[in-house]
């Protein structure tokens, strides 16, 4: 979300960020304010007149607390690549930044229009499971942005449920060609040293194993299209 704001907004007018802000630079120069627990003192000193976030990241009840604290909250949703150019659209007119947000996000949209064609007629799909947690199993599920980003590669999620949890025996049911999670020297010494079972997969078998920027791959941000060619050059080596 923080990008987000970076990318369209007058800097001076952003208060703070959150500890897991990291990018792009400019964010360390701002204070931080906890969000798991919200540091509710913290948000009155600094008095901002609105609190972006993502749905699913701050709950109802939290946005309701700061509400009757006099701070607004809005929430933006994130579950294709386009959310991420109409979130910052809205960014934008929220902000009285329109012109700028509007060009950013037509700008994006065509340099991901240009690699989806070159991927419109491809003989096969790989199916692509994308890894987040190892033990538990948690995985990128289907209503995550991730599924947009491989579709606009000729690709397809291999995780066909929303929910993230899964077990041993969905992912090898699922037997994805292409692992999302880490290099094959990683992976073998994490994530399939605990499961040494799921060795029997496409992905496994075939080394078709990857470690993508982890904020690239989990975040909504301006940089989607970074994120979408890096994935590219995992999938079409």
């Amino acid at each position: 979300m923080t990008e987000m704001l970076f990318a369209v907004c007058d800097t001076a007018t952003i208060v703070a960020r959150t500890p897991n802000c990291d990018f792009p630079e400019g964010v360390y120069k701002k204070p931080v304010v906890n969000n798991y627990p919200v540091d509710y003192e913290q948000v009155l000193l600094l008095r901002p007149d609105l609190v972006f976030t993502v749905e699913g990241i701050t709950p109802l009840e939290t946005a309701e607390r700061l509400k009757e604290l006099g701070v607004l909250v809005y929430y933006l949703k994130f579950r294709t690549v386009e959310d991420i150019f109409k979130g910052l659209e809205t960014i934008g007119e929220i902000v009285g930044r329109e012109q700028q947000a509007k060009q950013l996000a037509d700008s994006l949209r065509r340099e991901v229009a240009q690699i989806e064609v070159r991927h419109k007629e491809q003989a096969t799909t790989p199916r692509v499971l994308a890894i987040a947690g190892y033990d538990p199993i948690y995985v990128y599920g289907h209503s995550t942005v991730i599924t947009d980003k491989l579709r606009i590669l000729g690709a397809a999620n291999a995780v066909e449920e929303s929910f993230g949890a899964q077990s041993r025996e969905y992912i090898l049911k699922a037997n994805p060609d292409v692992l999302l999670g880490g290099k094959p020297e990683e992976m073998e010494k994490g994530f399939f040293s605990i499961y040494p079972e799921l060795r029997k997969i496409n992905a496994y078998q075939q080394k078709r194993m990857y470690g993508p920027t982890q904020d690239l791959m989990g975040r909504a941000s301006p940089r989607v299209v970074e994120s979408i060619r890096e994935l590219e050059g995992f999938l079409y080596p």
